[in-house]
């Protein structure tokens, strides 16, 4: 099955006047009853453009796949209600909602998952990749430089007819290899034996095992550690058109492969602004423990604006009520901590944050409550992930949202390459000036 976009609703015209001249340029409306105003022939017709700073009020598509509405705090994969597949889905399930546009009948998930299971063994070759990195590698960089690198051994993916053809063995290809990477390059940097996928484990248990099992022994996986880390996955899975999404839907547009425009994607989720968010919470954490404070303090001096202080992991850009995937990982959290009877200082300050925030109107009447980064770091640091790998559990679970984004693309026979207009502000028409010339 082939997933659709439904042609917007054309709903009326908006008026616009430039140096005297009007014109009318027709709006149109989602499936949510989202409103866009159509300026694709503004520059044609009077030579103008827009001005709009970081795209905030910029529809630079039309998509499928998911729905915020941050207002009311709705987030939607396909339809259907994030709380819904969270309590419902896993990870891998989900993963095929998001790029095929439909959950899948038994048979379609089987299929799925054996072709996650074929592709999850990196080619022997790449260990000489790994190998040239050194120990100081951000882990970020490896993966980024090593989904480029599998990209190499699979030289159909750059042929536009067998691109499509095999695209689902791409797809999955690179769901699957992306944890592979991302324990091959923790094991690494902390100078332990590489520890290979075993076809007889599910998708999360497989990285977990990659990560903390030993060569001739194998870690004892806690259900409960699973369910968290697969739903940290299923929340993070996609979230319309962010920073990420957006490089991998641009990359995409100039026909690069799916390995090519998904690194990309990477890159832009290093970025302490993005996928960087939830390590920033424990960096906080860590600054409020070394000054011996157990977070009352700091939020005072947050609420009375002294010493420059920033609350992380409250609030969101998106959500203005409420984060929606918070208040799901919220509870597994707790069964988490629960479960592994983790003695950890800046856990003890996290909840006493949480505590207070919840329960001051200064947070409250501001809507400043814990967000989804918040509490993914919290559950990621009990089971013992380290914090530069943070970001890169971001990437494994954010990349069916990306594969679902480049398929959108791919599909799509009016897309044209991204290209950006500009204002420029720079000097006017100047003579060369000979060097001797020169002050």
């Amino acid at each position: 099955m082939q997933s659709c976009i439904k042609p917007p609703r054309m709903n009326g015209t908006v008026e616009m006047n430039i140096d005297g001249k009007s014109l009318e340029f027709p709006t149109i409306v989602g499936s949510e009853g989202e409103v866009g105003i159509d300026i694709g022939t503004l520059r044609a017709k009077t030579g103008a453009i827009t001005i709009d700073p970081a795209y905030g009020n910029t529809g630079s598509c039309k998509s499928a796949i998911t729905f915020i509405d941050g207002e009311k705090g709705i987030l939607r994969y396909r339809g259907y209600d994030i709380a819904d597949l969270a309590a419902k889905s896993t990870f891998v399930e989900t993963s095929y909602l998001l790029i095929y546009g439909h959950l899948p009948n038994q048979t379609e998930l089987k299929n799925f998952s054996t072709l996650l299971t074929g592709n999850q063994m990196l080619h022997e070759g790449m260990r000489y990749n790994f190998e040239g990195f050194p120990t100081t590698a951000h882990p970020m960089a490896i993966l980024s430089a090593m989904i480029n690198a599998a990209s190499s051994y699979h030289p159909n993916l750059c042929c536009e007819v067998n691109r499509k053809q095999c695209f689902p063995n791409h797809a999955a290809r690179l769901i699957s290899q992306v944890r592979t990477i991302a324990a091959f390059s923790y094991r690494k940097a902390h100078g332990l034996p590489t520890v290979y996928p075993k076809s007889s484990l599910c998708y999360t248990e497989n990285f977990l095992h990659m990560m903390f099992s030993a060569p001739n022994e194998d870690t004892v996986l806690k259900p409960e550690v699973v369910r968290a880390l697969d739903l940290i996955f299923i929340l993070h899975a996609d979230h319309e058109q962010n920073c990420s999404t957006s490089t991998v839907r641009t990359v995409a547009s100039s026909q690069a492969n799916l390995f090519a425009s998904c690194s990309a994607g990477v890159c832009a989720l290093w970025g302490p602004l993005h996928g960087g968010a939830n390590q920033a919470v424990l960096e906080m954490l860590e600054e409020i423990h070394q000054e011996g404070d157990d977070g009352t303090k700091f939020l005072n001096a947050v609420k009375n604006k002294t010493g420059n202080r920033k609350l992380m992991g409250f609030g969101h850009r998106v959500y203005k009520n409420f984060d929606p995937r918070a208040v799901i990982i919220k509870e597994q959290c707790d069964k988490v901590l629960a479960q592994l009877h983790v003695s950890d200082p800046l856990l003890d300050i996290a909840k006493k944050l949480e505590e207070i925030a919840l329960n001051d109107d200064y947070f409250i009447s501001r809507k400043l409550y814990p967000n989804v980064d918040f509490y993914s770091g919290i559950i990621m640091r009990a089971i013992g992930i380290p914090m530069d790998m943070f970001t890169v559990m971001f990437a494994i679970g954010r990349m069916p949202g990306w594969i679902a984004n480049y398929k959108e693309v791919m599909d799509d026979t009016d897309a044209r390459i991204v290209r950006p207009r500009q204002i420029y502000t720079g000097e006017n028409l100047r003579s060369y000036t000979p060097m001797a010339d020169r002050a």
